[in-house]
């Protein structure tokens, strides 16, 4: 048992308790394990480059010394809650966790993918498989909480912010991705899709939406464009000018596109979208809501069209 587990509350006998899953929580343990488990749709440069591109400008504002500025101050207790195969945040911190005590937590068996790649990639951190919502991790016990698209996942994500927030010191930040309410075709058809493979297997599902990646990339090859002269509130469309496939990726049904990524790859970023029978997506004032429900002021707040990300500090 390392020293930083037994300094957060994570002893031997924690680590070897069971507990019960709701249906749909023990649905979206086996969609990630499974999905994280297909190291070969995303373990490559390009995607890693467009991920890391990505973090840095919704975290950190195109800024990656902002992270250092949030590091400062001695050595750090980092929880990444729901850290998968803890592909984010080998790529957001990076040799930065030399420095800092890294624990990864997750629902599903991604555990092991993540001990696996900090292995081959020589970086320290402890490794826990366990709900997020529920981990037996001491309050106040943790310096920084990184939690990207993964509180979306969860039964309630104001909950999980507000109980997360918990095991933060005072002071501590927390560092969080969820994912934004869309227009009401685009929100129809995400959940028919999701309802459409819940009662499949995971690698049957997973083929059965090769058909919609291969929409996306279609659409994408098209490189065409759409000019739509006026606002269409009542669909959520902004009058604009759209390439085809990311008008369709906004505001019809998500079949995700990228020219410099496999069509593998395309179809394991559709799965992690459609796949979880349990995916809550959110407005604004919500999240807002949320962070000041559980004594969070917000320090940064960047808002996509397809999500929110937040660097917020506990009061």
């Amino acid at each position: 048992m390392s020293t930083i587990l037994e300094q957060i509350g994570l002893t031997e006998d924690v680590l070897r308790a069971g507990r019960q899953e709701t249906t749909g929580q023990a649905q979206v343990k086996s969609t990630f394990g499974y999905k994280w488990a297909q190291r070969d749709t995303y373990d490559n440069k390009t995607v890693h480059a467009g991920i890391l591109k990505w973090l840095v400008e919704r975290y950190c504002a195109g800024d990656i010394g902002r992270l250092d500025t949030l590091l400062a101050g001695g050595r750090k207790v980092i929880l990444d809650a729901g850290c998968g195969s803890a592909l984010s945040a080998s790529l957001l911190y990076g040799e930065r966790l030399r420095n800092h005590d890294y624990v990864g937590l997750d629902i599903s068996e991604a555990v092991e993918v993540a001990k696996v790649r900090f292995k081959e990639m020589e970086l320290p951190g402890e490794f826990v498989q366990w709900s997020l919502t529920d981990v037996p991790i001491k309050d106040e016990s943790v310096d920084m909480i990184f939690s990207e698209g993964v509180l979306t996942f969860t039964e309630s994500t104001s909950d999980s912010i507000s109980y997360l927030t918990k095991k933060l010191k005072k002071g501590g930040t927390f560092l969080f991705y969820v994912y934004k309410k869309k227009g009401p075709i685009r929100e129809f058809a995400d959940d028919h899709i999701r309802h459409a493979i819940a009662g499949m297997g995971d690698e049957e599902a997973w083929k059965a939406l090769m058909s919609l990646s291969q929409v996306g990339e279609a659409l994408g090859k098209l490189n065409a464009q759409v000019e739509i002269p006026s606002d269409v509130p009542y669909l959520g469309i902004t009058k604009g000018t759209y390439d085809v496939q990311r008008f369709f990726y906004w505001f019809v049904c998500k079949a995700f596109y990228r020219p410099d990524y496999s069509l593998e790859t395309m179809n394991m970023i559709n799965f992690d979208w459609y796949r979880p029978i349990v995916c809550h997506r959110h407005t604004d004032e919500e999240v807002k809501e949320y962070c000041e429900r559980a004594g969070l002021d917000i320090e940064h707040y960047d808002t996509q069209e397809a999500g929110i990300t937040v660097v917020a500090r506990k009061r």
